[in-house]
């Protein structure tokens, strides 16, 4: 006897037919994905608070704009959060709000850098190596967490890009930590804060890419069914 539960919720597709779904295997994997998103959200916001003190007391572009990321990783995981289990429409609308704000960041610390390179600043390099290996370890962890989500929607796919970024900033952070302390220069902390920006424009742009491509995709598949 085949022993399957039945949701007793209804749902109108966009040609006007109601379909039922016992949706067991999907509550399941929505409870994993809440989870892991709850999880990486609270990594990313601890790591946003001790960055961000940390750069500014150390005067570091670099440590600053990693914070920033930080910050806008917590914002997308929160998104993302909302968006589990969600229609597909309310998730690409999540994953571009998610882009936008990755955009806007981006910008956010390019501006913080110009505004540094301008009025001077004197970064210290041990706390940027310190605090920048200390952000690798958490951002290590957040990307093993969300690899087996990877190939999920364009929300985890979000996800996963930004930490996999994260993780390339916390390297250059150190490495510029290092040039700091051997150079007695600010420049290469300038440096990393540009390249962090990019990194984090980059991101923003690949992701309402992919929520474009994937509207398209959808389109196409309902013409197609249609």
């Amino acid at each position: 006897m085949c022993q399957i539960t039945v949701r007793g919720t209804l749902e109108e597709d966009q040609q006007g037919k109601f379909m039922a779904d016992c949706g067991c295997e999907f509550e399941a994997t929505d409870d994993e994905q809440r989870r892991t998103l709850r999880i990486v959200l609270a990594i990313n916001a601890l790591m946003f608070v001790a960055e961000m003190t940390a750069g500014l007391l150390a005067e570091s572009a670099g440590l600053i704009a990693d914070s920033l990321d930080m910050l806008a990783d917590a914002s997308v995981y929160a998104i993302s959060l909302f968006a589990v289990g969600r229609v597909a429409k309310i998730r690409r609308s999540a994953a571009t709000a998610s882009g936008v704000l990755q955009v806007l960041l981006g910008g956010g610390v390019l501006i913080e850098v110009v505004r540094r390179f301008t009025f001077g600043t004197e970064p210290i390099g041990w706390t940027m190596i310190g605090i920048a290996a200390i952000a690798l370890v958490a951002n290590a962890i957040c990307l093993r967490l969300l690899w087996k989500h990877r190939g999920g929607d364009v929300n985890f796919r979000a996800s996963f890009i930004f930490s996999a970024n994260d993780v390339i900033a916390n390297f250059g952070v150190i490495v510029s930590g290092a040039l700091v302390l051997l150079t007695e220069s600010a420049i290469p902390d300038l440096l990393i804060g540009i390249i962090i920006a990019a990194v984090v424009f980059r991101g923003g742009v690949k992701i309402l890419r992919e929520a474009k491509e994937d509207a398209k995709n959808e389109q196409a598949d309902e013409q197609h069914n249609g």
